[in-house]
């Protein structure tokens, strides 16, 4: 199943800048194993913002909850879930 997902991170003003870059360095770690192993297909910045637009390749719903609940910086995410489906005009079988 694949999932368009929006992640817009705020991070508190307040938070402790050394807390913030290892939240920032974990979630890094974490997002490159999930895009080793297939899971995390795509990822791309939003121009002038911190967040990001990723599709995700996943079994089933709970699969991508899950995995969105890992994120060490889910607890400062606003996250919008889009479900997709290979749309019938695609050139490329595997929509990649």
């Amino acid at each position: 199943m694949l999932f368009h997902v929006r992640m817009d991170v705020r991070l508190p003003h307040d938070l402790d800048p050394e807390l913030a870059a290892r939240l920032k360095a974990d979630e890094k770690a974490r997002f490159q194993e999930l895009q080793r192993s297939g899971r995390w297909r795509h990822i791309w910045r939003v121009v002038g913002e911190y967040a990001n637009v990723s599709v995700f390749d996943v079994d089933s719903n709970a699969e991508l909850h899950s995995l969105l609940l890992s994120l060490p910086l889910f607890p400062y995410m606003r996250i919008a879930v889009t479900p997709l489906c290979r749309h019938p005009s695609s050139l490329h079988e595997d929509d990649r």
